[in-house]
Formats: structure tokens, sequence, C-alpha cells
């Protein structure tokens, strides 16, 4: 790959959706997030509407995020420039009150939407909508939200990890992994609706501790009829049908934060669950078990330095690493990236 190419980088990805915060993340006080090497502050009106700014005041280009909210509007920490939830300029106090604001003082309000419980912030204008997931309407489903955590390791490298099959054996080895995990039978990439690309397996998986409140059995091993696509730039879905009845899906998503030519990588990455079942009393434990799957992968990714490469030249791709191949395709037309082998 070009060494001047930092993939996340590339403006195509100022029209894209990234989620950067839980819904409950952002309350009384602002939030400061940066993606792609920019930083932005998240913050509520009086009406708890979510507004998104640079966070770089436009009088001396302080922090806004170690401002205070008064009253819904953002009160800068330097000299006090007040903002509303428009991004407006609405007190300049050492101007003395009633003085003329210039329209330059104003803020530019990015695009920022909630949606199953995550805070999504696009740096410029959507091309591409927020993955659209049925599961959330659906009458016999109830959300699990997970906190937003931040890895050391490029979004790229988390999408393939969740993509890929061939690793269940090995990387989660202390949760689910199985030794009949070991070879991937061999499987076909589809549509699976107008949102997700990916493909439909069986897996059997095994069910020890905080799996069996996933599973909803005590047995030691369980068979699971899963489907698993993607949905660019950074989402990933997993179904997971068990034989008793007990439908979950999994939605995983990674926002690009840090990016530098030297490796440095820094992604936001949660989850979130939906289950079919009564998880008033189990809740907790399907959730731990969830999160101890992802500091399995985690602790695999942040050994591997700097990003995934997307050339088709660049990586060895074996018949198990079809829906990674298909992704990486689909991101080389997203950003008009093409490479000799293309």
């Amino acid at each position: 790959m070009r060494p001047d190419l930092n993939i996340v980088l590339q403006d195509a990805f100022d029209e894209c959706w990234f989620a950067v915060a839980t819904s409950a993340e952002v309350g009384a006080d602002p939030v400061a997030v940066t993606l792609r090497n920019r930083p932005y502050v998240l913050w509520r009106d009086a009406a708890g509407n979510l507004t998104a700014t640079d966070d770089r005041c436009s009088h001396r280009e302080a922090r806004l995020s170690r401002g205070t909210l008064e009253h819904g509007c953002l009160r800068c920490p330097y000299h006090g420039w007040t903002f509303d939830g428009a991004g407006h300029c609405i007190e300049i106090p050492s101007s003395g009150e009633g003085a003329s604001i210039p329209p330059s003082a104003h803020l530019v309000k990015r695009p920022v939407e909630e949606r199953y419980g995550l805070v999504w912030l696009c740096p410029g204008t959507p091309s591409l909508p927020i993955p659209e997931l049925d599961v959330e309407e659906q009458a016999d489903s109830t959300r699990l939200n997970t906190g937003m955590q931040v890895w050391n390791c490029s979004a790229t490298r988390m999408i393939d990890n969740m993509l890929d099959l061939a690793h269940f054996a090995y990387t989660h080895v202390g949760t689910f992994g199985s030794e009949a995990n070991k070879q991937v039978e061999r499987f076909t990439l589809t549509q699976l609706d107008e949102t997700f690309t990916g493909y439909e397996y069986e897996v059997l998986v095994t069910n020890e501790g905080d799996a069996k409140a996933m599973s909803g059995t005590g047995e030691d091993h369980v068979r699971i009829a899963m489907s698993t696509g993607f949905a660019l730039p950074f989402s990933v879905r997993s179904t997971m049908h068990y034989e008793n009845g007990i439908k979950q899906t999994l939605f995983q998503t990674a926002s690009p934060s840090i990016s530098t030519p030297e490796g440095t990588e820094q992604s936001y990455f949660t989850f979130v669950l939906w289950r079919n079942d009564d998880v008033a009393a189990t809740g907790n434990d399907i959730v731990d078990f969830e999160l101890q799957v992802a500091l399995e992968d985690q602790a695999m990714l942040e050994a591997i330095s700097g990003e995934l490469t997307i050339e088709r030249s660049g990586l060895v791709d074996v018949q198990s690493d079809k829906a990674s191949a298909r992704w990486r395709h689909h991101l080389r037309e997203l950003i008009g990236y093409t490479d000799a082998a293309s």
C-alpha cells in the first residue's frame, strides 16, 4: 500500500456516519470526541436535542468541551463566549449586553443523529445512510446497549476481524471457540437485505459459563444458525438463531479516531444486542459474555500495528476470507482507490 495513504483519512469518509458515543454518555456536560484526527464536541440543548460542532471556539480556538452548559447553551471556558444549540454565538461578555455579534462568531453545526442508543456524527454532508436495523422495530426484541470503548488499533482491522470465521477456534478459545470450528466450510456471499452484504452459516460453539445465559441452555455445546454481513464503512451485523428459538442480533461498529503515518491507530468500538427472550434476569450475564469475547479480539488486534491494507495484492486471502475481500473491494470503490491488482 502507498506509504502516504491513510485509508480512514480519505475525503470520502466526510460523507459517512460514525458512532462516536452512546446516547447515555451525552448528558449534563459537553463531551469531547475525536473522529479521523479532528476534535468535535457534543452537547444537549435545553430540550435534550443533540448538537455537534468542531471542538474549537471561533474566538481563540479554545476547546469548547472544557466549557460548561447553561440552560442548554455551551459557554467557552476561555472568554465566556456562549453558543446555543444551533451553534449561534448568543453572548460575548467582553462586548457588553446588546452588542452586535459578528456572523463569523457562529459555529458550523455538524450532522448528528441518535439511533439504536448511539450518537452518530457525520463530518460533512451525508451520502451514505446510517445502517438500517429492522430488529429495532420488532415487538419481540429487547435492546441492550454497552458503553463506547477506545481500542488502540485500526477500524479496518476491526471490521476484517468481525467478518472472520477462521479465528473462532483460536482467538476465542477462552469463551466459545471449539475444535469443531477449525475448518471453515465453504459459504456463498449474498445480499442479506437492502443494507448488509455477507453470508449465512452454521457453527458449533462451546457453551460454558456466561455463554449458557446467552444460549438459554445448559448443554456443553450448541449449534447456531448465523448470518453475518457488513455495511459501509465500518459496521457488521450478526444474527444468531439457536435451536431452542432464541434469536440474538449483534451489531458492532467501529469509528476511526486517530490515524497517523507512523502507525498510531485508535478507534471507537461498541456493540448493541437485541434479544427475543426475557433479558431481565440474564441481560447482564449476556453483555458480560460478549464483553469477554470483545476483549479477546481487542488483545489480538492491538498487537498488530498500522492499518489493514485494502490492496488486493497486499494480503493473502483464502476461501474463509471472502467476506473481508468483498468489504475491502467496496471500500476501495468508496474512496476511489485502485491498485495494480484491481
